[in-house]
């Protein structure tokens, strides 16, 4: 029997920014997959993760992605650069699955976000929407708890915030590292590649018609 349904936000409810890393790379000259490379490399300890966790600054974020991309793969990526290709379109049907479940169980959003203005400063738009951030009964973001997924005190903390049993949840992400840990608790997870195949796996585990 599910009880709630967890959401992440960037990559879930708005589209990848895995598309516009490879618009950037193209239009630079800058080798495949670099940012998601860097990304992805000591992805515990980077300077990804300790931004999403705010345990430093953007100019040291700046600097700190920037040596990490050269000692990887060879060429200097600013991380300033790449903050503003974090901010995707909303995809409306997710958001109106999203209506329709809150209506029928409960919600979460478990997201690894970033310090305030860190991209709102920088894009003039903010990462978040605010009409679909107040539909959550709760939300946790990394930047505000210090923690981030895939760590799974972070998911602990949403299950206990909600009140329910982990193994009657459903857990949507667009990263395989981040469902690991939810799987690992009990939930059923759903990877999103893109928002027609989200809504035809939340409709199996859900039992509801959200198309």
């Amino acid at each position: 029997m599910i009880e709630a349904v967890i959401w992440d936000f960037g990559g879930v409810l708005t589209t990848s920014p895995f598309e516009a890393f490879a618009r950037f790379e193209r239009e630079r000259g800058f080798p495949v997959d670099i940012i998601r490379r860097t990304n992805a490399a000591n992805h515990l300890e980077n300077a990804w993760a300790k931004f999403e966790r705010a345990e430093i600054d953007a100019d040291t974020f700046d600097r700190l992605f920037a040596e990490e991309s050269l000692a990887l793969g060879g060429a200097e990526v600013r991380g300033s650069e790449v903050l503003p290709l974090l901010v995707g379109d909303l995809r409306p049907e997710m958001v109106a699955a999203l209506k329709r479940i809150g209506q029928h169980f409960k919600t979460g959003c478990i997201t690894n976000n970033l310090p305030a203005n860190a991209i709102g400063s920088q894009s003039g738009r903010s990462l978040y929407v605010a009409e679909v951030m107040v539909l959550f009964d709760h939300v946790i973001e990394s930047a505000k708890i210090g923690l981030r997924k895939p760590d799974p005190r972070i998911y602990r903390m949403m299950v206990e915030a909600l009140g329910v049993d982990a193994k009657n949840c459903v857990y949507l992400d667009d990263l395989g590292v981040n469902l690991k840990p939810a799987r690992e608790m009990g939930m059923t997870t759903i990877k999103v590649v893109d928002a027609a195949q989200a809504i035809a796996e939340l409709e199996q585990a859900t039992g509801l018609k959200l198309g």
